[in-house]
């Protein structure tokens, strides 16, 4: 590694670290991602040169964050899932499939390719919908920058409008975390197995640097084996890594065509919300779920504020937490693969020669 890149990745960690600190200190939404990401971008823009940040940078910080996500699927939360699961996933794929349409619709009028729109406006993680967009030759960045908008709207909107509308001081005590389940330092050998899938999936499927690493420690994290939790200090670290590598490539003459689109993107965010919330009623009216536990379980995102809001209106923590994570799980594992196919497919038929 050459001087010049050293000195850039000393450069990119030193802002990084600053914007996430400034985020959390303002406790905006997902600080350790959104902070960086920012702070990196704005200081291209203004100092006019690229930041060097090598892809195996973003990759560790993909695979952190996946080996985290994946500790929290444990037998409980199979369990507590299971008898909604069907029904679940019915209105789940109803929501994936409207924003789908609702992302390829808005093309039509405005100068946004079908692949960034329709990522864009997946109820995913802000990073793996845009990993997920730039295998299929997507703009990462304009996926980075609406999937924001998208999130900023879901979490300045849906807290408040069901801690109006279904407030409940006598919430249940949410003890939704992560917690040591060994002492055993060798049980962090284990982690060797969902490094290794990502590394062997990164390239053969949409999004499978983050896959591997979370579906293999879910299975290991469901098993008999006993896992060590992911340090506070690391899953930081990883946000940091991601957030600073999707800043890098987010430039301001991106910044200026997702700017003359950034009502149309907050307006199917609305959209889509709205779409979410009656989804959820009528999930409630099939099952035996309340109605803010139904809505709360299918809001698209994100994980954390959804659960908490359900702990402040009375919801079911622990449902909720159990039916986001079947939604994120869901989209990671299936949409991108099913977008390739159509994209591609698509692309094939157009091609054909008549």
């Amino acid at each position: 590694m050459s001087s010049k890149v050293i000195f850039s990745l000393v450069e990119a960690a030193i802002i990084a670290i600053i914007g996430g600190y400034i985020f959390f200190l303002l406790t905006t939404p997902l600080p350790w991602i959104l902070g960086p990401l920012t702070f990196v971008m704005i200081w291209q823009g203004v100092t006019k040169r690229r930041l060097i940040i090598p892809h195996y940078i973003r990759d560790t910080g993909f695979i952190i964050l996946g080996i985290y996500f994946g500790l929290y699927f444990t037998k409980q939360t199979l369990q507590t899932v299971i008898p909604y699961l069907l029904p679940y996933i019915a209105v789940t794929c109803l929501l994936i499939l409207a924003c789908i349409l609702l992302g390829m619709l808005v093309t039509r009028w405005i100068r946004v390719d079908k692949v960034t729109s329709v990522f864009s406006c997946i109820p995913g993680g802000l990073s793996e919908m845009a990993i997920a967009s730039e295998s299929l030759k997507g703009n990462i960045s304009l996926v980075v920058i609406f999937q924001t908008i998208r999130l900023v709207t879901v979490l300045f909107t849906i807290p408040p409008i069901m801690i109006y509308f279904l407030g409940d001081t006598e919430g249940i005590r949410l003890k939704q975390e992560v917690s040591i389940t060994s002492t055993d330092n060798v049980s962090y050998v284990w982690f060797i197995l969902p490094v290794l899938a990502s590394v062997f999936l990164r390239k053969k499927i949409p999004a499978g640097i983050i896959i591997g690493a979370l579906g293999v420690t879910a299975i290991l994290n469901v098993s008999p084996i006993e896992l060590h939790s992911i340090p506070s200090i690391l899953m930081n670290a990883g946000q940091i890594a991601v957030g600073a590598s999707l800043g890098k490539d987010i430039l301001f003459k991106d910044l200026k065509i997702g700017g003359k689109y950034t009502f149309v993107y907050f307006g199917l965010s609305i959209t889509i919300i709205g779409i979410s919330f009656g989804l959820g009623a009528l999930l409630a009216t099939f099952t035996s779920l309340d109605l803010a536990t139904a809505m709360l379980g299918i809001a698209p995102g994100g994980f954390f504020e959804m659960v908490l809001t359900a702990y402040n209106v009375g919801g079911d923590p622990a449902v909720v937490s159990a039916l986001q994570l079947t939604r994120i799980l869901l989209i990671v594992l299936l949409v991108p693969v099913t977008l390739k196919w159509w994209f591609n497919r698509k692309t094939k038929l157009q091609s054909t020669p008549n």
